[in-house]
């Protein structure tokens, strides 16, 4: 899985590949479920200035946060 995706459609090939991840191996994920997952990511969107700072890179300020946020919530219904 790449963590840099560039467009719109490698983004959604990370998400299916996080998926299939989760499918095969989701009993090892430390936050294996939904409840914990939606936790889990908020912390970490909370906290990743940090982790980038860690890491020795600057969080990218071009992040389109409104159509992750829609992706999150159109995810709750679509089919």
């Amino acid at each position: 899985m790449s963590l840099r995706p560039r467009s719109r459609e490698e983004f959604a090939t990370f998400v299916r590949d996080l998926h299939y991840d989760f499918r095969a191996y989701g009993d090892e994920w430390e936050n294996n479920t939904l409840e914990g997952f939606l936790e889990a990511l908020a912390a970490w969107v909370h906290d990743s200035p940090g982790a980038y700072g860690n890491a020795g890179e600057q969080i990218p300020p071009d992040g389109d946060w409104t159509f992750m946020a829609r992706a999150l919530q159109a995810a709750t219904v679509y089919e």
